[in-house]
């Protein structure tokens, strides 16, 4: 089974998409909150109890034994699911870390993976198939309204927000357009296809692959 990685702008459905195909394959789902979650509990967790919940046949325990044989999540820079306008940019430790993590997770298993520029680091790795969702602007203010609670100048905001930090996260450390299609293997447009859909697309093109 291969590497899927997937990707998509606030409101694209990426996450559910990637949870769902996850899901369907029988494979394990990886974003950068459990990650990060991962990180947290290994500086404030007794040993005994990692190990006890954290076993290395576990997805977490892979998680955990990735990020304890890096150097760079010593710098304190654990949070990995930080809004981008606090994340450190300048310090480069935190991408040789997720570099880390990411690759030796790929390594040992066939997964999906969302986030931080995985189908970057991940690019030629062996099996590996990455998937780009995106949307019409209306139906993203649509679906952050109800994620969120929100009325649409504030959905619109949000969206703002997160494609501006994208986009700056992607040109600083990858030197790349994180939506520019010749990256993906992939691109569903959501406006068009359901998430049970969009999932299913997936599973079938990933067969296609050549």
């Amino acid at each position: 089974m291969p590497v899927i990685t997937i990707r998509g702008p606030r409101g694209s459905e990426s996450h559910p998409i990637g949870e769902l195909v996850a899901q369907k394959l029988g494979l394990d789902y990886v974003d950068q909150k459990i990650i990060a979650d991962v990180a947290r509990q290994l500086r404030t967790s007794n040993q005994a109890i990692i190990e006890k919940e954290m076993p290395p046949s576990t997805l977490l325990g892979r998680i955990a034994e990735a990020i304890k044989s890096n150097y760079a999540f010593d710098s304190g820079y654990l949070d990995m699911y930080m809004p981008l306008a606090e994340f450190p940019l300048d310090d480069k430790n935190y991408l040789a870390g997720l570099q880390h993590v990411i690759q030796e997770m790929a390594k040992c298993q066939a997964l999906v993976i969302h986030g931080r520029g995985s189908q970057f680091i991940l690019k030629g790795f062996p099996g590996a198939f990455h998937v780009l969702t995106v949307a019409p602007l209306d139906q993203r203010i649509k679906r952050v309204m109800a994620e969120l609670k929100c009325d649409e100048k504030k959905a619109g905001e949000e969206i703002k927000r997160f494609d501006n930090n994208l986009h700056e996260f992607m040109k600083r450390y990858f030197r790349a357009e994180v939506d520019d299609p010749a990256h993906y293997d992939l691109v569903i447009n959501t406006g068009h296809f359901t998430v049970e859909a969009a999932a299913d697309l997936i599973i079938h093109a990933l067969g296609q692959k050549h």
